[in-house]
This record gives structure tokens, C-alpha cells and sequence, in this order.
């Protein structure tokens, strides 16, 4: 299926600000990491990052499913399109021939693949390990009913244990790479993260878990991006919250680190970067997508005039083929790996590729662009060449960026902003 629309041609970058947007009470949320794409001994875990590139595409191929559903054709990019379900694929070239004024503290889980922190559901406030995500819009967690062994292990919801849970009509469906999928029955009920709490909250306890989900420490996922792409078609937690009066302020900001990792809600924690906030304008109606962009190699700019959409439950950065190519051929040594990966020479990982929206450059700090040997000699890069069906001039851009600023997403305004870290 092709869907194409030039609705979206232009964004708007607002001023930036020396004044943090504060509000709300309690405190931060603390982060925990996922599962690794890095093994302990610095190679790439090539077949968790397959695995990651199927579980992206899906998830933001349902995403725009959603969208399409929700607001219609025209609501699509220039380019976007539903794309078929990914699978895992293994053969083939592959690297080294490898066969979300509230804080909640984040745990790194795992060499940074993503970050967790801890929410509860229900009058009897059950606890569960949550991946915020501003990729998504809808909450999910394994059900008491769960008959997919990949529940095992995790903390799962009892609707009979909550007098505040209510039964909605409807399905919860999203389709993963390894033929299996999360779904379950729809539900609302009271969800409180760090003390911010939206009552009647659409969720869904899902009774089937894709396996590409088992040995991973998160037990499910939080949704933070705009209600257009809710599966639900209902408010994500965060707007409930806002809209109920929970936190003041439309916005909410994420310091990703090995440590001190954060996601603020209700304003930004000044104490975590310093400078101004970098505000640009989100395009269309569903992603947290900004435009105006280019990507810089040092001081040569390679790719320019593309959207980017900010995703912190993505561990890598996405870019159509043809651009990525364009961005490696400006790295020396850089080689075409098989499956959209490129690597380099382990000795000289690049320190000097930054994204720019018209103001600051954001640079992708050395570590952070390498993902880890593919052999003794090659290291693999964390920006990838794929088509999401997102458009195409639209970027991915997940934790391997984010790691490096301090990101904060206003509603209030309806920006993205970026700021130096402390």
C-alpha cells in the first residue's frame, strides 16, 4: 500500500529560550537500561540488533496504521507508506559476517539499548518496569492471563485485584518480526508515574507477549509521543495527566546516560544541562517530528532538508538508504556491512557527525556511534540505512542521539528541544 501526501512541506524553528519550563510537584523518575546489542567482551550481539531494526519497523509501521486510521491519508509525510510486516532475516552479509513536574530515575539496561523506570496500575497500585517511549502512544503490560511463556518472569496486571479497573470493547494488537505479537483486551484504570497520576487511563494487560520481548528486564511499554498514532485513539498517559490537571505544564524531558539517567514531567530539571533549550516546531500530527534538518560530517554538511522524528524507545538512528550511504561515504574507512549496517576502522570511530536544525550542532559522541566490533579490527556504526515508511526524507532518531543532549518535548508548545548536558 502507497501513500503519498505533500501536506507537511515546511518547519517552523522557534527562538530559543533561556527559561526552563518548570511545573508540577514530586520528583524525578530514575532509569534502568534494556538488553544489550553490545556483548560484554565489545562485540556487536549481531542478531539483537536484527532484532531491534524488526521491532522498529513494526512498531512504527503499526504507528502509521494508526495514523492513517485515526486522521486519515492525509495526515501521511510526502512518501510515507504502510510498509509490510518485517521479519527477522539472518542469512545473508550481516557485520563481521556475525551469524518518558514529576522525575522518575532511569535504570540503563544493558549497555544502553533503552531505559526503564517504574510505573503502578490500579486502586491496589501494582508495579510494573516500564520503557518510556516518544515513539509510541499507548500503554501496554503482561496480563495475569498471559499465556505466552515470555510472560514468565515478569509482573503482570490483575484486574480483579483493582477496583478501578474497567473493561472497554475493542482490541490491542501490534505485530512483531518473529511471527508472534502483543496483544490483549482493552482496559482503563488509575496509572501513577512518580506521583503524577491519570485516572481512567486506556491500556491494554496483553495476553500474548512476542518473544522478542523475553530476557529483557522492562515488562512493558509507556507510550508518550501524540495521541494520533494511539492504537487506542485515546489520550496517552501523559496528556491524561496534563488534562486532569496532574502536572501543570504540557512537557516532559529525558536525560539518557550510564548514570543519573531521568525522566522529568510537568517542566525540565535545570540542574541536569546548562545554556538555553533549542525549541523546533513539530510537523504533522502524530511522531515527535521536526524538519528543517541536516546532518554534518566535522564541517561539511552531507545530508540536508530532512524531518526527523525523536524516538527514545529506538536505540539506533534510521535514515533512508540512499542518505545513510551519502553520510558514511564522508567517513574514512567506512564500508557497506549488509542489512543498512556500515562499519569502520576500531581505531578511528568518528567524533565529529552531528545533527543541526538551524541552530546549534548536536554532535553523536564517539561512543555513542559505535555499537561495537563486528571483528578484531572493524567497529559497527549506530546510524543505519532503512526504509520505515516513514518518507523519504524522514529520520529516525533514537537513543544513540539522545544520549548526547538533554531532550525535552513540550506540548505546550509543540516543539522538540535540545539542550547541552551538564
Amino acid at each position: 500500500m502507497f501513500i503519498k501526501s505533500s501536506l507537511i512541506t515546511l518547519a517552523l524553528v522557534l527562538s530559543a529560550t533561556s527559561t526552563p519550563l518548570v511545573g508540577g510537584v514530586g520528583t524525578p523518575i530514575a532509569f534502568q537500561k534494556r538488553s544489550a546489542l553490545t556483548k560484554d567482551d565489545g562485540s556487536l550481539d549481531y542478531r539483537s540488533a536484527a532484532e531491534q531494526v524488526v521491532r522498529d519497523r513494526n512498531k512504527h509501521r503499526q504507528n502509521l496504521l494508526n495514523l492513517e486510521r485515526n486522521r486519515g491519508p492525509e495526515a501521511f509525510n510526502d512518501g510515507a507508506y504502510i510498509p509490510p510486516v518485517a521479519t527477522l532475516n539472518l542469512t545473508g552479509t550481516s557485520p563481521g559476517d556475525l551469524h518518558a513536574r514529576q522525575a522518575e530515575s532511569l535504570t540503563d539496561e544493558a549497555n544502553d539499548e533503552y531505559w526503564a523506570g517504574t510505573i503502578t496500575i490500579g486502586s491496589n497500585k501494582q508495579s510494573f518496569l516500564i520503557d518510556f517511549d516518544t515513539g509510541s502512544s499507548d500503554l501496554w503490560v503482561p496480563s495475569a492471563n498471559c499465556t505466552s511463556s515470555t510472560c514468565n518472569g515478569k509482573d503482570k496486571y490483575n484486574a480483579t485485584a483493582s477496583t478501578t479497573s474497567v473493561h472497554k470493547s475493542g482490541q490491542f494488537s501490534i505485530s512483531y518480526g518473529d511471527g508472534s505479537s502483543v496483544s490483549g483486551p482493552v482496559y482503563t484504570d488509575t496509572v501513577t508515574v512518580a506521583g503524577v497520576t491519570a485516572k481512567n487511563q486506556y491500556f491494554s494487560p496483553v495476553m500474548t507477549l512476542s518473544s522478542s520481548f523475553a530476557g529483557e528486564a522492562m515488562d512493558g511499554i509507556l507510550g508518550m509521543a501524540y495521541p494520533a498514532i494511539s492504537e487506542f485513539n485515546q489520550n496517552p498517559f501523559f496528556n491524561s495527566a496534563k488534562a486532569q490537571g496532574a502536572v501543570k505544564t504540557g512537557v516532559f524531558a529525558f536525560k539518557l546516560a550510564k548514570s543519573g539517567s531521568e525522566l522529568y514531567l510537568g517542566g525540565t530539571n535545570s540542574k541536569l544541562y546548562t545554556g538555553s533549550i533549542e525549541y523546533h516546531t513539530v510537523v504533522g500530527s502524530g511522531f515527535w517530528q521536526i524538519g528543517s534538518g541536516k546532518v554534518q560530517v566535522g564541517s561539511k554538511t552531507v545530508v540536508s532538508n530532512i524531518q526527523t522524528i525523536i524516538d527514545s524507545g529506538t536505540t539506533l538512528v534510521y535514515g533512508p538508504p540512499s542518505q545513510v550511504a551519502t553520510l558514511y561515504a564522508s567517513i574514512p574507512g567506512s564500508k557497506a556491512a549488509g542489512n543498512g549496517f556500515y562499519t569502520f576502522p576500531c581505531t578511528s570511530v568518528p567524533n565529529n557527525v552531528a545533527f543541526s536544525w538551524g541552530g546549534k550542532s548536536w554532535t553523536i559522541s564517539a561512543a555513542n556511534m559505535n555499537l561495537g566490533r563486528a571483528s578484531t579490527t572493524r567497529c559497527v556504526g549506530a546510524i543505519v540505512g532503512q526504509d520505515l515508511g516513514l518518507g523519504k526524507n524522514v529520520w529516525l532518531v533514537g537513543d544513540s542521539f539522545m544520549k548526547n543532549v538533554y531532550s525535552v518535548f513540550s506540548f505546550d508548545q509543540n516543539a522538540v528541544g535540545f539542550a547541552t548536558l551538564k
